[in-house]
């Protein structure tokens, strides 16, 4: 069996896809994109398929090595992206080949069903509560939101009062038995940082995603000994050997991304990595079925997994959102907030390829927006 033909697919709202088919007719599906850069990531993998056409799919580890050491530049968002979209699909094609999941590959499930939480908006305190509560009907235990839209690097007293705002609506619509984390996206300082996670130390969030920006690790000590709450980061880096600093900074969560990381060869080793300290596994995803169903194949066999984020009704997904690009959406059917244990081969879902090719046709140009303070400087998005 050899690797016959790899496309690639231009899908909305944001993403990428990518087909491996064999000349068995065994076709794998992966999601490889940076969100915002999916055209470029598209040329990186024509790039890649020159090595890989005509390959055996199934020595995925020995591809992985050559993909991401085989040019002299290495690493980097586009790079490890285009691996991961073809790490994910010759994992599915491995486990349809074995007739088993990727989790029984990677060593069997640990667990019968994966936490999942769900994403939430609203810039006002009213609009958080009324939509924490929808998720709490819908049967969720955990949510995450923005902790704030655009904010000063150093913030304000009332910038801050207003993360707090919205964080103690959320807390009491969920009450003590759920869970809420917020995201910081890198918006604020260091010094920013620490004053920010004293402020909500109070309400108790599951965690606090990326206080700072990956390029201040430096001083990312500092910022998780400020305060008792969890910090959690992990989006932004692609590779094990970027969370060894992290990790020994006493961060409590990793949040590699399937999606960037390297897929889910990578993904499982970072995983490993924050075991050893201690830390716990909580797989960002944002993103598209595939990348989701990729991330939950390794959820389900990791000891240290926390939770898993997903992208059903997030705000990104305006025009097509999470099941439509798959034939059965059952493995996307959260059950009291959590993702039930999938038995079918390979990734465990069945890509509408009709649906894929469609899609193309239309393809996106997604960007993210373009922030800007008051006084007409860069703001982080």
């Amino acid at each position: 069996m050899k690797i016959e033909r790899i496309e690639t697919f231009l899908v909305p709202p944001r993403w990428l896809f990518c087909r491996i088919e064999t000349s068995d007719g065994v076709v794998g599906w992966g999601e490889p994109v940076v969100e915002g850069r999916a055209e470029v990531v598209r040329t990186a993998i024509e790039v890649l398929s020159e090595y890989l056409i005509g390959q055996d799919p199934l020595q995925i580890e020995r591809h992985w090595q050559i993909l991401t050491k085989g040019g002299f530049y290495r690493g980097g968002p586009v790079l490890s992206s285009a691996v991961a979209g073809l790490d994910h699909a010759l994992w599915d094609i491995a486990g349809k080949v074995y007739g088993a999941p990727v989790s029984s590959l990677l060593g069997g499930r640990v667990r019968d069903r994966a936490r999942v939480y769900a994403w939430v908006g609203g810039d006002e305190p009213a609009a958080v509560a009324d939509q924490v509560a929808e998720q709490v009907a819908a049967g969720m235990t955990a949510v995450k939101m923005n902790g704030s839209g655009r904010i000063s690097p150093s913030p304000s007293v009332a910038e801050i009062n207003d993360i707090v705002a919205r964080l103690s609506a959320a807390r009491s619509a969920l009450g003590d038995t759920r869970d809420v984390a917020i995201d910081l996206h890198g918006r604020v300082g260091v010094a920013g940082a620490r004053r920010i996670l004293r402020a909500v130390e109070d309400l108790q969030p599951m965690f606090v995603e990326e206080p700072v920006l990956p390029e201040h690790m430096l001083h990312l000590a500092d910022v998780v000994s400020s305060s008792t709450v969890p910090v959690a980061l992990g989006e932004r880096l692609y590779h094990r050997t970027d969370f060894a600093g992290p990790l020994n900074a006493g961060i409590a969560v990793v949040q590699p991304d399937v999606s960037h990381a390297g897929g889910i060869s990578e993904l499982r080793r970072i995983a490993s990595l924050a075991d050893t300290h201690g830390a716990m596994l909580a797989p960002h995803c944002p993103l598209g079925p595939i990348s989701l169903a990729a991330s939950l194949q390794v959820s389900f066999a990791t000891p240290n997994f926390l939770i898993q984020e997903q992208s059903r009704g997030i705000h990104y997904n305006v025009t097509n959102d999470l099941t439509s690009y798959v034939v059965d959406p059952t493995p996307f059917t959260w059950i009291n907030g959590h993702a039930e244990y999938n038995p079918l081969p390979g990734l465990g879902i069945t890509v509408d390829e009709a649906a894929v090719r469609a899609a193309d046709k239309t393809g996106h140009t997604w960007r993210n927006p373009l922030w800007t303070q008051e006084d007409g400087t860069f703001a982080e998005w």
